[in-house]
């Protein structure tokens, strides 16, 4: 696997289209690879931001999330929320290379890769062509943060294992591996956290990667969610003090 990212301007909110700016900045796109966005620049181009002053980040996430703890149930007064199925701290809002926004996720992630797919079918000619729109996030008991896939199209975020055998010929039970949210950590780990300016990753020589000519399909994304009640630790997450967000 290779990852090659792609420097741009500084994106900000004067910036009003996420496929101009790709069609600028993006001089080539080979046939069988996968186009990492950062989700911030897509939030940008449509506008989903707020001037920090006289916001209270409280309603705005509350604004944002499925559900949400406090910011008081950890020590670092972090909110950590339910955002589209996800866990996300402050529900996916960021201040970082913002100035003085507050930047919320994109209105439509997956309609966002979705359109980019089949804006880079046609631009390049392709067949077989990815997008993930990319954000960071924490995991319980591990210091730092890692790339996540908030949405994906042109291949099967999930790589099903079950039923095949293992080496030793035991049929693997639970297995998939999650591709879309495999491909984000490596790009984020490339584009960076700080000033690098480099919102775009081309993500190339991916054999375990089986691309789809067409966009995710409603049964095949829904497949990728688990209830808090189904959920491996759902005897940790069922014991918090969740409250309800608007979203």
């Amino acid at each position: 696997m290779k990852v090659r990212t792609v420097k741009t301007h500084k994106i900000t909110q004067k910036d009003t289209d996420i496929l101009a700016v790709i069609n600028v900045y993006l001089k080539e796109m080979p046939e069988g690879s996968v186009l990492a966005v950062t989700s911030k620049i897509v939030s940008l181009c449509e506008g989903r931001v707020i001037k920090k002053e006289g916001a209270e980040k409280k309603k705005l996430v509350e604004q944002e999330a499925e559900m949400y703890l406090p910011a008081d149930e950890n020590k670092h007064h972090f909110f950590l929320a339910v955002k589209r199925g996800m866990l996300a701290a402050t529900a996916g809002i960021d201040e970082s290379n913002a100035s003085d926004l507050y930047v919320f996720w994109p209105r439509d992630p997956q309609g966002s890769a979705d359109s980019i797919r089949e804006f880079l079918q046609k631009r390049f000619s392709l067949e077989r062509v990815g997008v993930i729109i990319t954000d960071s996030t924490t995991r319980p008991l591990r210091w730092g943060v890692n790339g996540i896939a908030i949405s994906h199209s042109g291949f099967l975020a999930l790589n099903d294992y079950r039923g095949t055998p293992d080496l030793f010929g035991r049929p693997l039970k639970v297995t998939q591996v999650n591709v879309a949210d495999g491909l984000a950590s490596s790009a984020v780990l490339e584009m960076g956290e700080g000033s690098e300016q480099t919102p775009l990753a081309v993500i190339e020589d991916v054999p375990f990667v089986q691309f789809q000519d067409r966009n995710p399909s409603q049964e095949e994304l829904a497949g990728l969610r688990i209830s808090l009640e189904e959920d491996l630790y759902a005897s940790i997450l069922l014991r918090a003090p969740w409250k309800k967000g608007k979203a």
